[in-house]
């Protein structure tokens, strides 16, 4: 039967998987908007103690251009690499039904059982086609996603649920059963190669997200954090239990958008003034640079380029990203160029002394070619209109929590070198965790592959 697909439109260029819909607000905002007000304290877990999962991170901004993790899927249960996204609500991996344009080889995809198909009846259908509905023959139908990415990339597949293989902090294993998407025709004809994992995690603030179907099930709070490490790798949780209790600031998120949407904020160059204010501001671990809308990334590179002026750096073409510089020799690393560099803050206007700084590292690269590369990038021109992005490269050396339970996010800079140990690092009344673990069981690991990508084309597939 041709059953019309849910199309969501989000950017597949340098791992970027925001999901932008049509009332998404723009570049600038109001500056009569208010600051949410902050909801009453987190109720307690069901289950009467401390629930969190704790996931070590593979990756790096350059040259990989993400950072993932791993996960059991299934029973028995098989391991799949995942791309961390919080700017998406849909969670999915390649599957075998079988798959084409699939980066992976088939014995590595997801074999899905007729059982564990979804149907347009169940809710967690209409949660992923929120805030339409699926357009199906009838209720017993398969529930169908297709996802379409700016750069003309798309995924296609079918709603499915099944087990997966976590390990809490406190020890528990729990094998609950999640729905997510079987993905089973991938296209990306952009001029930047996919990923080599398996799919993308998505960790949205939407009902269809994982962190929202544990949180329903009374598992964890519905709380996410990540801190990823400048040098590659770092954690991700999920849960309140490595919240810091102190240190970290806090902002309100805006109301009414399925994204991490900041309060207003003022952009200051060197500590300065800019002039640039009431910009809307989107934290999002799935893209790997940060984008600002045209006006914004104009007048970034004019105030870049006007700081160098008279300073031993010269521009150069570097495949690797639009605006490179090179100087008297190859830099081995960012801390060889940060000191030609001022820093760019963003102050959160509707709330007091709130600011996220980004110092030379938290916008620059240094390239195989030891070129140092601005790591912002003209957002409008890469399809996202006036939208303004803080992607993994601005996120780096900083635990950064995402608590949808009171509406906030918060940050505080830390050694995402090093993962946290809950009885040393924190003093909440919690149980030992199984360190070892981090997350996941450590049965049936497959061995990580990756091979080339079909140009086949599908399309609705009865499974």
């Amino acid at each position: 039967m041709d059953v019309k697909k849910m199309k969501a439109t989000v950017p597949w260029m340098m791992m970027f998987f925001l999901v932008l819909p049509a009332t998404f607000p723009g570049c600038f905002s109001s500056d009569s908007q208010q600051p949410n007000k902050k909801k009453s304290t987190h109720p307690k877990v069901a289950n009467g103690f401390g629930s969190s999962v704790l996931f070590p991170l593979t990756g790096n901004v350059y040259p990989f251009g993400y950072y993932s993790l791993s996960l059991s899927i299934g029973h028995p249960p098989k391991v799949f690499e995942f791309d961390i996204d919080t700017g998406s609500d849909l969670t999915w991996v390649q599957c075998d039904a079988p798959c084409n344009g699939c980066t992976k080889p088939v014995n590595d995809l997801y074999k899905p059982k007729k059982h564990v198909l979804v149907r347009c009846e169940h809710p967690s259908c209409g949660a992923v086609h929120f805030p339409g509905s699926p357009q199906c023959e009838t209720p017993d139908d398969q529930c169908d996603f297709e996802v379409e990415y700016v750069d003309h990339g798309s995924v296609t597949g079918v709603m499915v649920t099944d087990l997966f293989s976590l390990r809490l902090t406190n020890g528990s294993l729990i094998r609950p059963r999640l729905t997510f998407g079987c993905a089973y025709d991938v296209k990306n004809p952009g001029p930047y190669p996919p990923p080599s994992t398996a799919g993308v995690l998505a960790l949205g603030n939407g009902k269809a997200s994982i962190l929202s179907q544990l949180q329903s099930f009374d598992l964890i709070r519905n709380v996410i954090g990540h801190c990823l490490s400048g040098k590659g790798g770092g954690y991700l949780f999920l849960g309140y239990d490595l919240v810091p209790s102190s240190g970290i600031v806090w902002m309100p998120m805006s109301d009414g958008v399925k994204h991490y949407l900041s309060s207003p904020a003022e952009l200051l160059f060197g500590g300065k003034p800019t002039g640039i204010k009431n910009l809307k501001i989107v934290f999002d671990s799935g893209s790997s640079y940060t984008y600002f809308c045209l006006r914004v990334y104009e007048a970034v590179l004019d105030l870049v380029s006007r700081g160098l002026t008279g300073k031993p750096l010269n521009t150069v073409h570097d495949q690797a990203l639009p605006i490179c510089w090179k100087g008297p020799k190859p830099f081995k690393s960012v801390h060889d160029v940060k000191n030609y560099f001022s820093s760019l803050t963003l102050s959160f206007t509707n709330t007091r002394n709130i600011q996220l700084q980004l110092p030379p590292e938290a916008y620059l690269i240094v390239t195989e070619h030891g070129n140092a590369c601005l790591g912002v990038l003209n957002g409008t021109e890469a399809g996202l209109g006036d939208f303004n992005i803080i992607g993994d490269i601005s996120l780096q050396d900083k635990m950064v929590v995402y608590d949808n339970e009171k509406q906030q996010i918060g940050w505080v800079s830390a050694n995402c070198d090093r993962l946290p140990n809950l009885d040393s690092d924190y003093n909440e009344d919690i149980q030992q965790p199984y360190a070892a673990n981090f997350g996941i069981l450590e049965e049936n690991h497959p061995a990580t592959q990756a091979s080339s990508k079909s140009n086949m084309r599908v399309h609705k597939r009865e499974l």
